[in-house]
C-alpha cells in the first residue's frame, strides 16, 4: 500500500533522511548536522486497561519506545487524542496526566497536541527525539555470532484479553501493567555505553507483530538467519494459566497466519499453545531486542541487570542469508 510513495521521494533528493520508507524500521531518522539526527515517530491506540491514568502512561511509554529502539533520547512529544463528547472531563484529564507524567519521566516535555471527537477513546503521542549519528541503531545490522537479548517478558496481548474477562489474578495483572508502563530508556542507554556501543549492531522493539514478527524483520533486514531458543523466552506471570483457559487475541492469530509461513520450526513435535503465544502474541509497550556481539553481549546483559532491566538471551544470529531466515528451536520437553 505504501509502495507508490517511494518514487516520489528518491533518496538522492533527500540525503538527510537516513531512515525512511525505503526499509521498514521503528522510526524515521533525519540528519540535522554532521553529528546529530532527529528521530520522529507516532503511535496511538484505544484503551487496553480500565484505569485512565494507566492507559495514558502505557500509550506514552509505547510511543516513546520507538525512539529508544533507534538508540535515541526523547526531546518532546505532542498528544494525539480522540474522546467521546460524553466522556467525563476528569477521565480525559487522567489520560492526559498519565501520558504527561511518563513523558516527564523520560526527561522530556509534552509541547502540544490535537484532539478530535470520536465514539471510541484513543490516545498516543507524536514523539521527537535526538540521536548521535554514530549511535543510530536500526532493525537491520545484526551480524553472525550476535546474541539477541530481550528486555521484557512476553504475554501482554493474552493477559489484556483475559483481564477483560476477569480471568487474571490482581498480582499478575499489576505486574503486566507495571511492565507496560516501564520505559525502554534504561535499556537504550545501556546499549549506548561507550565500551558497549560498538558491539551493539541492531535494535528493535517488540510490539504488535510479536516476537516472531520482529525477529523475522530483523533477520530479513540484516540478510541473516536468526535462531530463536523458545525454551529461553521469558513469560509474564499468569500467561500459562490464561492460555490454558483458552485466551488469545485476534492479533496473535494474524501473526501466526502470516509469520508462521515464514519461519522453520526445528522440533520433532508440534508447538504447544503456550509456545505459540510466546512466538505470536502481540505486545503492548514490549521490550527491546538488542543484537550484540559475542564479546559485548555478556557485559551488556550485566549492565542491563545492574540497571534493573530484564535481560534474557533469546536468539542468536547464524550465517548470512539473503532475505533473512527465522528458525525456531523448541525444547525437548514442551512448555505449557
Amino acid at each position: 500500500m505504501l509502495s507508490h510513495l517511494g518514487p516520489q521521494f528518491p533518496p538522492s533528493e533527500h540525503p538527510e533522511l537516513l531512515v525512511g520508507l525505503d526499509r521498514p524500521d521503528d522510526a524515521a531518522v533525519y540528519a540535522i548536522d554532521e553529528e546529530r539526527a532527529l528521530v520522529q515517530t507516532l503511535d496511538f491506540f484505544a484503551p487496553l486497561v480500565d484505569d485512565p491514568y494507566q492507559f495514558g502512561a502505557i500509550a506514552a511509554a509505547n510511543a516513546m519506545s520507538d525512539v529508544y529502539a533507534m538508540g535515541g533520547r526523547v526531546l518532546f512529544a505532542l498528544n494525539i487524542a480522540a474522546f467521546p463528547e460524553d466522556l467525563p472531563s476528569d477521565v480525559i484529564a487522567d489520560v492526559l496526566r498519565g501520558g504527561a507524567d511518563k513523558v516527564r519521566e523520560a526527561g522530556a516535555v509534552v509541547a502540544g497536541g490535537h484532539t478530535i471527537i470520536d465514539e471510541e477513546p484513543k490516545y498516543g503521542l507524536a514523539v521527537t527525539g535526538e540521536v548521535p549519528r554514530d549511535l543510530i541503531r536500526t532493525t537491520g545490522g545484526a551480524q553472525p555470532g550476535d546474541t539477541i537479548i530481550l528486555t521484557k517478558e512476553i504475554g501482554t496481548g493474552v493477559l489484556i484479553g483475559a483481564n477483560q474477562q476477569g480471568a487474571v489474578s490482581q498480582e499478575h495483572w499489576d505486574s503486566a501493567v507495571a511492565q507496560m508502563m516501564t520505559l525502554n530508556r534504561d535499556a537504550a542507554e545501556a546499549s549506548s555505553e561507550p565500551d558497549l556501543a560498538a558491539g551493539v549492531h541492531a535494535i528493535a522493539d517488540v510490539t504488535g507483530f510479536g516476537l516472531a514478527g520482529h525477529l523475522h524483520e530483523m533477520a530479513e533486514l540484516s540478510d541473516a538467519a536468526i535462531a530463536i531458543d523458545l525454551g529461553a523466552v521469558p513469560a509474564l506471570g499468569g500467561l500459562a494459566e490464561a492460555v490454558a483457559a483458552g485466551f488469545g487475541s485476534g492479533g496473535q492469530s494474524r501473526n501466526r497466519e502470516y509469520y508462521g509461513a515464514r519461519l522453520t520450526i526445528e522440533a520433532d513435535r508440534a508447538l504447544t499453545t503456550f509456545e505459540e503465544a510466546l512466538l505470536y502474541d502481540p505486545q503492548t509497550s514490549g521490550g527491546l531486542l538488542i543484537a550484540a556481539g559475542i564479546v559485548e553481549a555478556p557485559h551488556l546483559i550485566h549492565e542491563l541487570q545492574q540497571r534493573g532491566v530484564t535481560a534474557t538471551p533469546v536468539a542468536r544470529v547464524l550465517e548470512p542469508t539473503v532475505g533473512g531466515r527465522l528458525r525456531v528451536f523448541a525444547p525437548e520437553k514442551p512448555r505449557d
